[in-house]
C-alpha cells in the first residue's frame, strides 16, 4: 500500500443522486468496495482496502455533477495559501471531515479542486 504523496491526485469524489443504487452498480460492474460514513457518504476501497475516492449524493449539484479531484498536501494551510497566491480561489474551508481537513478552491479556468491533509 502506498501512502499519499505531497501534491499528487489522491482521490475522486464522484456525485451520487441515490448512493445506495450507485453503491449497488459500482460494486457489481466492477467489484468495489466500501467504507460506510453514515447515510450521506461511502469511500470507495482500492487495492489493499485504502480509500481512493468516494460517492457524494451532496456533491451532485456542484462541478456540473462531475468528479471532485482531490490532491494530498503534507501542510494544508501552506498549500491553501500557495493555491491563492498563484490565482486560485478558496471555496470551502479549510475544514475537518473524517479522516482529516481539507478545502476546496477554483483555479484560473473555474475549475473547482479538493485538496486535504491527515491533521
Amino acid at each position: 500500500m502506498t501512502s499519499p504523496q505531497h501534491h499528487r491526485i489522491d482521490y475522486i469524489e464522484l456525485p451520487a443522486d441515490d448512493l445506495e443504487a450507485s453503491k449497488r452498480f459500482y460494486a457489481e460492474a466492477f467489484g468495489w468496495g466500501f467504507n460506510d460514513y453514515g447515510p450521506n457518504y461511502a469511500g470507495i476501497r482500492g487495492p489493499g482496502d485504502r480509500e481512493v475516492g468516494g460517492l457524494n449524493p451532496q456533491g451532485s449539484g456542484h462541478r456540473g455533477g462531475g468528479p471532485l479531484v482531490l490532491l494530498f498536501s503534507d501542510d494544508l494551510d501552506a498549500t491553501a495559501a500557495a493555491v491563492e497566491r498563484a490565482g486560485g480561489r478558496i471555496l470551502a474551508g479549510p475544514y475537518a471531515f473524517p479522516g482529516g481537513r481539507r478545502f476546496h478552491f477554483a483555479d484560473p479556468a473555474g475549475n473547482e479542486l479538493g485538496v486535504w491533509a491527515e491533521s
